[in-house]
């Protein structure tokens, strides 16, 4: 039966699951009306349109 010579500390299997839990680019695009960047398929957060339309009214930016 098969037994490890040594123990495997556990930074070591931290290490190696690791690089799957990097954040990735997210993909930033100019709005159609106000030319903010958005990130893609998103609603203008400055201005409330999509795809040249208007979704939200109102849209107030916290500072």
């Amino acid at each position: 039966m098969a037994v490890p010579k040594q123990r495997h500390n556990s930074s070591r299997g931290k290490r190696r699951r690791g690089g799957h839990r990097k954040l990735e680019k997210k993909n930033l695009v100019k709005c159609s009306q106000c030319n903010q960047a958005i990130q893609m398929h998103r609603m203008c957060s400055f201005c409330g349109y999509y795809k040249g339309k208007e979704v939200k009214k109102s849209v107030e930016v916290k500072k």
